[in-house]
């Protein structure tokens, strides 16, 4: 039988992390603040990990725990009427992660079942049209499987993506402009294997949480990776952005022995340093914001009647994240 690559039918001793993770906001504003609005992601336990031991603390208002309806994304909403002083709020939680390895691949895939018909469809920076077609029929070409496509588009990323260490946030994921230079972070590299999955037929999505590979303060260790889905398996984990970031931090080439070795690991594996917070683009949130649909969830989002804020420069709306390993 045909070696699949990136398979492994090890079984490792799983490594985990415990810790207590905070999330501390001010709004600055003025005497002209009427209506001041918050929302930041709102984490909850899965297979990969547990939170336990909420606190929510501020001079709000308002506030309450939200699902919004299209990814099920839980959100912590608060808001401020004609505040006084400038609004905050903390957000503080007890995490525990697990270490995912899922290499063991199925030799019969099966069906893909109908409820992932949602991870199959374009979104507005991730269309499946264009472009995107036309890369993805080139990559997967001949490919037959789920397996096989999601492994040449890995590779398509992991071989044409390179890191900026210009840019300040997680980057914005068009693909379209991705695909003629590749170029970028994190959300930039899982918006391109998304989407060139879900154009060659293979279920996948964006997973938005942050590192939790130290501690102190980590407001700049926010990161995506993705997942496609597997007939008769599941969610795989794949990362790619993680080796442009290896090769830029250690002026390391494609070919290098360090290189190699997390090539293969993010192919179905993610380290436990990493806490998942939402998916999903072009997300509507929950009370529904007044601008239009959020490019992705993962930084908090706050609007002053009715006009968001600039999450990136930070200038008004202040967050610092922090992590405390136990």
């Amino acid at each position: 039988m045909k070696e699949i690559k990136y398979k492994s039918t090890d079984i490792p001793s799983l490594a985990e992390k415990r810790g207590r993770m905070s999330f501390d906001i001010t709004i600055r504003t003025n005497e002209s603040a009427e209506i001041v609005r918050l929302w930041i992601p709102y984490p909850v336990s899965n297979k990969n990990q547990n939170i336990e031991n909420v606190t929510i603390t501020g001079n709000y208002d308002y506030n309450g725990i939200y699902r919004e309806g299209t990814y099920g994304n839980m959100i912590l909403y608060a808001e401020w009427n004609k505040p006084e002083g400038f609004p905050n709020l903390n957000l503080s939680f007890d995490v525990w992660r697990t270490e995912i390895f899922l290499k063991n691949f199925p030799d019969d895939e099966g069906e893909i079942p109908i409820e992932m018909e949602e991870f199959l469809q374009p979104t507005n920076l991730a269309p499946t049209t264009g472009i995107v077609k036309e890369v993805a029929d080139e990559v997967t070409k001949g490919r037959i499987t789920i397996l096989s496509k999601a492994t040449a588009i890995y590779d398509y990323v992991v071989e044409h993506g390179e890191r900026d260490p210009n840019l300040n946030f997680c980057g914005t994921g068009d693909v379209c402009v991705l695909l003629q230079n590749l170029r970028g972070k994190c959300v930039d590299f899982s918006s391109v294997f998304v989407a060139l999955s879900r154009t060659a037929g293979v279920p996948a999505r964006e997973i938005l949480g942050t590192r939790i590979s130290k501690n102190g303060d980590i407001t700049e260790a926010y990161h995506c990776r993705a997942e496609f889905y597997l007939p008769n398996y599941g969610w795989v984990p794949v990362d790619p952005s993680d080796i442009a970031k290896l090769m830029l931090n250690e002026n390391l080439n494609i070919n290098d022995s360090k290189v190699i070795e997390a090539r293969d690991y993010f192919f179905g594996a993610q380290t436990e340093t990493y806490i998942d917070l939402s998916t999903g683009r072009d997300v509507v949130l929950n009370p529904m914001q007044e601008e239009g649909p959020l490019n992705y969830f993962i930084y908090p989002y706050a609007e002053i009647n009715g006009v968001s804020l600039n999450f990136v420069s930070q200038e008004y709306l202040k967050y610092i994240v922090t992590f405390q390993e136990k």
